[in-house]
């Protein structure tokens, strides 16, 4: 069963055209990680609310930014050792210039994925 995660990186507002040229250079680094299936990077731009959804309507694009930018990172291995490896491989490169760019470290959601 794939092994995914999903990081939600808080980039501050100052240092986004910093992140997406580190991560837009990590990308073809992390792509090389053995056992990767799947890797997608996705820069927050729009919200939704129940009158929306409701109505069938788009979502919203935001106008401003409060705090941060957010970002979200899905990456999934085809087993739990090949991520631990390009975990490791990640920490020893691109880990220390990523989280200069954050407000707070990244959250981390691991799991098997299901469909």
């Amino acid at each position: 069963m794939p092994f995914t995660e999903i990081s939600i990186y808080q980039v501050k507002p100052e240092k986004v055209e910093e992140f997406e040229a580190l991560m837009l250079e990590a990308k073809s680094f992390l792509e090389k990680q053995e056992g990767l299936l799947l890797l997608r990077l996705v820069k927050r731009g729009y919200r939704i609310d129940m009158a929306q959804i409701k109505e069938g309507l788009p979502p919203l694009e935001l106008t401003r930014i409060v705090k941060s930018v957010k970002y979200l990172l899905y990456w999934e291995f085809d087993t739990k050792e090949n991520y631990g490896l390009a975990q490791k491989n990640l920490y020893n490169s691109y880990w220390k210039s990523i989280e200069k760019c954050l407000i707070m470290p990244h959250d981390k959601y691991l799991g098997e994925r299901l469909f």
